[in-house]
């Protein structure tokens, strides 16, 4: 090499460390120093040019890169979202599994049972993204419900049944009712082959009275000795209730029922989600599957409650009243010791709970 090209290239060489040596003296070039960043900050491109992640590039080849990282955010967040969806969804299975192989709820201890209705609520809460509340209240001591139907009182405007259906979440398409509201002939006595149970006309109909009938809820109750499985029992406070999830269908209560107050849906309840009564308890008006048994509870959810019945409260004749027997103040208790109460077959011995009178 001459003199002169070796003079040269000394002389750029010592330009080039001079602008790439540490202004900060650590002895490293800027790529290796983060410091030389904040203090020797890169300059901007000329114009025509755009810098992403610092790569100097075109403008159209900025578009394509910008382009490709939104796509790269929003799948980020489009797998945040499916990974939320996917937690649901292994927790919703992991509720219909544990729902699935769960034993029947006349034999669980309370901790169970709460545990039951908490999967419940939180199951309706998945599915449709809204609350209700559950009870899985016990019977109280000390308390055994009666009912007496003031048929002197009673003018078959079936509010009473309105009032059942929409507290009870009964299927509406299928119109089903717990209770019937009987049109019988004056001095004809109390023949139900007879009556009228789908009268549509102005009431109350000369030369006619009205008797209602529901789950009786009878001390000795024939449908819960028939059912093979248990799915029915007799609480401590006079409610004969359902287990819902252990009914098998068979219908053999709804046979042995000598009231006709049970009621079999043949498809699945359907209410109007703006329409349903979210206040529930387990053993009543809670949501129902397919092809299970239903019937009046006395409002369970209510009447454990300290309320009464949805029927009681809607009548607008008084002719409906609810109460605990074992109450000597109540008013149940002064119909059933001041009124000439009877009840119907009474000769079968299932001593029904609910008592007809007259004025």
């Amino acid at each position: 090499m001459s003199d002169t090209k070796k003079k040269w290239f000394s002389l750029n060489l010592n330009n080039t460390k001079k602008q790439t040596s540490s202004s900060c003296g650590c002895g490293k070039t800027e790529g290796e120093c983060g410091s030389h960043n904040a203090q020797n900050p890169i300059k901007k491109p000329k114009d025509g040019y755009q810098q992403v992640f610092d790569v100097k590039m075109d403008r159209r080849s900025a578009f394509k890169q910008l382009t490709a990282s939104l796509a790269i955010g929003a799948g980020a967040v489009s797998t945040s979202c499916s990974m939320i969806a996917g937690e649901e969804t292994k927790e919703k299975a992991q509720i219909d599994w544990e729902e699935q192989f769960k034993g029947n709820y006349k034999l669980m201890t309370d901790q169970e049972k709460n545990d039951t209705v908490n999967r419940l609520v939180r199951s309706y809460q998945l599915r449709t993204g809204k609350s209700i509340n559950m009870s899985s209240k016990n019977a109280e001591e000390d308390v055994l419900f009666g009912y007496a139907f003031n048929i002197s009182k009673c003018q078959g405007y079936m509010d009473c049944v309105t009032a059942c259906v929409e507290e009870n979440n009964q299927d509406r398409n299928s119109q089903m009712q717990y209770i019937r509201i009987h049109e019988m002939k004056d001095g004809q006595g109390f023949n139900f082959n007879e009556a009228d149970d789908n009268y549509y006309h102005e009431v109350p109909a000369e030369g006619h009275f009205y008797m209602g009938t529901q789950c009786f809820h009878c001390d000795n109750p024939p449908c819960v000795e028939v059912c093979p499985v248990q799915a029915t029992w007799r609480e401590e406070d006079g409610l004969v209730v359902i287990d819902y999830d252990w009914c098998v269908g068979c219908r053999y209560c709804m046979a042995a029922c000598p009231y006709d107050g049970r009621r079999f849906n043949w498809s699945t309840p359907e209410v109007p989600e703006e329409e349903v009564n979210k206040n529930q308890h387990y053993l009543g008006n809670r949501m129902r599957k397919k092809g299970v048994m239903e019937k009046c509870t006395f409002c369970v959810q209510r009447s454990r409650s300290g309320q009464n019945p949805a029927c009681v409260e809607a009548c607008p004749t008084g002719a409906r009243i609810f109460g605990n027997l074992l109450d000597p103040d109540s008013t149940i208790r002064w119909v059933l010791e001041n009124k000439k109460v009877f009840r119907l077959k009474e000769d079968l011995g299932t001593e029904p709970k609910f008592w007809y009178f007259m004025d």
